[in-house]
């Protein structure tokens, strides 16, 4: 008997600086009653969807930085998403800002069950910008200032009955482009990937070799490639639009094991779309052509470990002393 689960991508519009969490939280709300109405069974949202991007804004007073913050998940603030999730039967992945009690702070997201029971936790790993303002420039990208990495590795998760029993995990943006988290996520037998993100549709470096189309395109692969090369369902899930005059890419997707999008958004606002994963059908690839068992070879793949930079080889005719 196949396993199915229908599962909604939930993509937000921008939440500007000024919106506030109740408006913010209702409209999550309402993307939640209507992927239920669909009929989905998990409902899958943004990276930082309670607020807006923060990372793209210098705090220098500590004061102004700790508002986006969560204290606990859930708590008082956000609690009427988990009580309306919990009244309708449906589970979700969400992303948000963590300060832990003893003042650690990380790009988190979690997974719940459609019982309101937390299934797991995920840190984002592979954290984008600098820690240091750029000087000169209108936006920043300040992962690095305002998040540590992420230390809870990549762990996948057992989704109870009411998931399909699926084998789930979570990366969160920037993560999607490091096929690394996602082979940790395939060696651990993962059928289905919750990603949010909120990508810049721009070069956040400052440069003007990107533009919104091309990184969406990326966006897009980089989901397509590691969902068939770890025969896994992939669930992409941005923040779109443009908050406070910085664009944000959309391309939400749902993609099958094979690779291929079977559904996506067109819009960057507010937009629900659903699909129909079959959980099974991960099983082509996993026993065949990405039998890892039969045909990982990992003694040779000892530099994706024991080194950062690129090491080039020496010239030829020379020898390194």
């Amino acid at each position: 008997m196949p396993r199915i689960l229908r599962v909604a991508a939930a993509q937000t519009g921008p939440i500007q600086k000024a919106d506030s969490r109740e408006r913010t939280l209702a409209r999550l709300i309402a993307l939640l009653e209507r992927a239920a109405a669909d009929g989905a069974r998990l409902v899958v949202f943004p990276e930082l969807a309670f607020t807006t991007f923060f990372p793209r804004w210098y705090f220098a007073d500590e004061a102004e930085l700790l508002p986006y913050f969560e204290r606990a998940m859930p708590n008082p603030a956000v609690q009427p998403l988990f009580d309306r999730a919990r009244a309708l039967g449906v589970g979700f992945y969400v992303g948000y800002a963590e300060l832990t009690p003893d003042g650690h702070r990380f790009n988190s997201a979690v997974l719940v069950a459609p019982d309101g029971a937390i299934v797991g936790k995920y840190r984002k790993v592979h954290l984008p910008g600098s820690v240091e303002p750029r000087p000169g420039q209108r936006y920043q990208q300040l992962e690095k200032r305002y998040f540590e990495y992420g230390d809870l590795g990549f762990p996948a998760f057992r989704a109870p009955a009411s998931l399909a029993g699926g084998v789930l995990g979570m990366l969160i943006c920037n993560d999607r482009r490091w096929p690394e988290g996602w082979r940790v996520l395939g060696l651990q037998g993962v059928e289905l990937v919750c990603v949010g993100y909120n990508s810049a549709a721009y070069d956040p470096n400052g440069g003007d070799s990107e533009d919104a189309g091309l990184r969406t395109f990326h966006s897009q692969l980089a989901a397509q490639a590691n969902a068939y090369m770890n025969a896994t369902w992939a669930v992409a899930v941005a923040k779109a639009g443009n908050e406070d005059g910085s664009g944000l890419i959309g391309g939400s997707c749902i993609v099958d094991p094979n690779g291929r999008i079977v559904a996506e958004t067109r819009t960057l606002d507010d937009e629900v779309v659903v699909a129909d994963c079959d959980l099974d059908l991960c099983r082509q690839g996993k026993e065949k052509m990405f039998n890892f068992a039969a045909h990982r070879r990992p003694q040779w793949y000892g530099p994706i470990t024991g080194q950062v930079g690129v090491v080039e080889p020496a010239e030829q005719g020379r020898t390194v002393g």
